[in-house]
């Protein structure tokens, strides 16, 4: 049996906006990396953005086609992330379980990671709190990539890191 080497890789800020950002656990097999912000915005507003309005904060170069007006999320069990652009679809990942305001979670492989073959589990978790709303996004990642995970892991961290930032900022210009 081969044992598994697990490094705890934390980073503090990091410089995209206020996203609190780290690497939970690396290991030969997977990843999982978490990526939290913190809103001026109460949770169902927040949730109502971030389920409906996808679209508009999404970062339109982390699309398959770089284009915004393509992007849904599907607030149900079964549902999909997905993106249409004209007559083209994908689907990013698959919605598994939905808590609405609190909890939705999705699974498969985002963005380059769907093409390796890779397998995950992202939760997108909201907590209200004095400060407005807490949006904390876990990937939890496996697979085998011959090159193992220690480059890649800190890259989907910087990438959720903007995805997320994202959505802060579009919260932050539109504030209900």
């Amino acid at each position: 049996m081969v044992l598994t080497k697990v490094l705890l890789l934390t980073y503090s800020l990091l410089s995209i906006g206020n996203v609190y950002g780290e690497v939970l656990f690396l290991a030969e097999t997977g990843f999982i990396v978490k990526n939290t912000i913190i809103v001026k915005s109460n949770r169902e507003d927040t949730w109502k953005i971030f389920s409906q309005e996808v679209d508009q904060w999404w970062p339109s170069d982390h699309t398959w086609w770089g284009q915004a007006g393509t992007l849904t999320i599907d607030t149900f069990a079964g549902g999909c992330f997905c993106e249409k652009n004209k007559g083209k679809s994908a689907e990013h990942m698959r919605i598994i379980f939905v808590d609405p305001n609190v909890l939705l979670r999705m699974s498969g492989g985002l963005g380059p990671l769907q093409g390796m073959g890779m397998f995950g589990s992202l939760d997108w978790a909201f907590t209200e709190n004095v400060q407005g709303t807490e949006v904390t996004m876990t990937y939890k990642v496996n697979g085998i990539n011959p090159s193992g995970f220690s480059k890649l892991a800190p890259m989907v961290d910087k990438v959720q890191a903007l995805q997320l930032s994202g959505l802060a900022n579009f919260i932050e210009r539109n504030a209900r």
